[in-house]
Order: C-alpha cells, then sequence, then structure tokens
C-alpha cells in the first residue's frame, strides 16, 4: 500500500474518533438539558399548583385580612398569616442565637485549630448530625430537652417555643459548620502567614484576619441556615404545639407556617373547602419568606466576596 493510501486510512480513522467523541459529547449535553429541564418545570409547576391554589382561597378571604389580620382561627374562620409568621420568625429568630454562633465556633476550631488527622474526623462526625432525621429531633426536643428545661423554668409548657427553637439551632449546626469551615479553608494561606509574620496570635488570625476574608460564604451560610430554620416543620409540629398567637412567647406552645400545612395536611380536612384552601395560601407565605431569604444570600456572597490570585 503507498504513503498516501495508509495516510488517507489514518485521516479516516481520526475523522470516525471525532465523530465518536461528538456524538458522545452531544449524548451528554442533551441528558444535562433534560436533567436541567426536568428540575425547572418540576420548579414551575409546584409554583403554578401553589399559586392556583392561592388564588382559589383569595376569591372567598381578603387579601388583606390575610396580610393584616391578628388572629388565626380556622374554626371561627379568622385567617389572619400574622401569628402564623409572626411564630414562624420566632423559631427562626431563637434558632439563630442557638446555631449560629456555635456553628461558626465549630468551624473556626476544625479549620484553625484542628490537627489535620483531628479534622478528617471532626467534619464528617458534625455533618452525620445533619443526616438525623427531623422527626427523631422533635421528639428528643419533646422527651428530653422539654423535662430539662422545665426544671428550670417551672412555668414552661409541655409543648413550647423554646425547646422546639434551641433543638432547631442544634439541627443548623452542621450546615453554619460546614459551608462556614469551607469558606475558611479557602482563605489563602500567604493571608494567615503575613498576620503570624505581624506577630498576631492564632486567635487574632482566626477572628480578624480569616473571618473577614470570608465573610461572603459565611454570611450565606447563616442565611441558608435560618432559611432553613424558617421552613423547619416536623419538630416544631412534635414539640411547640399548635397555638399561633402574635405575641411572643417562647415558654408557650405555638405554631408557624410550615407546621400548620404539616397539620391541615394529615388528611381530616375535606378537599374543597376553605381550611384545605388556606393550606396553600399558607404555603404561598413560606415560599415567599425563603425565596427571599435565598435572595438575600446571593445579594451577601456578591456584596462581600473576595478574589484572590
Amino acid at each position: 500500500m503507498s504513503a498516501s493510501g495508509v495516510d488517507l486510512g489514518a485521516r479516516s480513522v481520526a475523522s470516525g474518533r471525532r465523530a465518536a467523541r461528538r456524538r458522545r459529547e452531544n449524548g451528554v449535553r442533551a441528558a444535562l438539558l433534560v436533567c436541567s429541564a426536568v428540575s425547572i418545570l418540576t420548579t414551575v409547576g409546584i409554583v403554578l399548583a401553589l399559586f392556583e391554589g392561592t388564588a382559589e382561597f383569595f376569591a372567598e378571604v381578603s387579601p388583606i385580612d390575610f396580610f393584616t389580620g391578628t388572629t388565626w382561627s380556622t374554626s371561627a374562620g379568622a385567617y389572619g398569616i400574622l401569628p402564623l409568621a409572626s411564630n414562624t420568625v420566632e423559631i427562626a429568630v431563637l434558632a439563630a442565637l442557638v446555631g449560629l454562633p456555635v456553628g461558626l465556633a465549630c468551624a473556626i476550631y476544625i479549620s484553625e485549630y484542628a490537627s489535620e488527622r483531628l479534622r478528617k474526623v471532626l467534619k464528617p462526625t458534625l455533618e452525620l448530625l445533619a443526616g438525623v432525621p427531623t422527626v427523631v429531633f422533635g421528639y428528643f426536643a419533646l422527651t428530653w430537652v422539654t423535662p430539662q428545661l422545665k426544671d428550670i423554668v417551672p412555668s414552661l409548657q409541655i409543648f413550647n417555643a423554646l425547646s422546639a427553637a434551641i433543638v432547631v439551632g442544634v439541627m443548623i449546626i452542621p450546615l453554619v459548620a460546614s459551608l462556614s469551615e469551607d469558606a475558611m479553608r479557602a482563605v489563602p494561606r500567604g493571608l494567615r502567614e503575613g498576620a503570624y509574620g505581624l506577630g498576631a496570635s492564632k486567635f487574632h488570625v482566626a477572628t480578624r484576619v480569616v473571618v473577614p476574608a470570608a465573610l461572603s460564604g459565611i454570611a450565606a451560610s447563616f442565611v441558608l441556615a435560618v432559611s432553613r430554620a424558617v421552613g423547619e416543620t416536623m419538630i416544631i409540629v412534635i414539640a411547640a404545639g399548635a397555638n399561633p398567637q402574635l405575641a411572643w412567647h417562647p415558654l408557650e406552645q405555638i405554631q408557624t407556617l410550615a407546621s400548620y400545612i404539616a397539620q391541615v395536611s394529615q388528611g381530616d380536612v375535606a378537599t374543597g373547602t376553605i381550611k384545605y384552601k388556606s393550606i396553600f395560601a399558607a404555603g404561598t407565605a413560606l415560599f415567599i419568606m425563603t425565596l427571599l431569604m435565598n435572595m438575600l444570600a446571593i445579594r451577601l456572597v456578591r456584596r462581600f466576596r473576595q478574589e484572590y490570585s
């Protein structure tokens, strides 16, 4: 065979390989596109179903009464969302007071103080806490945390916001610790070495150099953790009771947006009734709250992001 024939055959084989590689790449691209489209369409479908039920609810209940009403009592026909929203914020704030500082402290220790061997043990162990079912946390709050708190505060009710919020705060610790630690580990080693060269202690390096440099990731972890607390359901259902009230009373039982949805969705309410439709209105309010918090997280990341070369 001549040299030109061999060269032509080699080019033909190479061309076939390129065509096969392009087909594989196109197949992967198409599969990824389908997955993206399914996730987007699912989200759109959920939003449309939620808004459709909400529109039917507002056909019978005034939106003004819904957003400004101070009483939520389905038996009395009062559908003011402020008590449920207030209780939701109450749980989120109390949980943040527990989970955010503890989670950040864990992140600082794992990132700056723990040895590499200890870090490989601590971080997976901490993240294992995130895999505990929330129903387990709920019964832990009801059967252990509440009795312990009742020994300190005798007026504490069996179902109360305080024990539920404490356990929700414990639940969000792994989220804060993991995301914050990842952000702190991404800070260049040169910043730490420069601070040590100026005579700074390890504590000052961690709190005055590393934490400010990783502020965007830490802030995002805070907002996402609070958003997680806002949407928590089972812990509130089991440990906090079902009594929506506008005033903040941590020692008494309350009801949040998510716990109300869970309570009414148990199957005892007839489809098509105003109480059934109220689920969609409460879900829309919860959706808007969590959406705003996630938008805030994105804004904080963009606002405080620092890029290192």
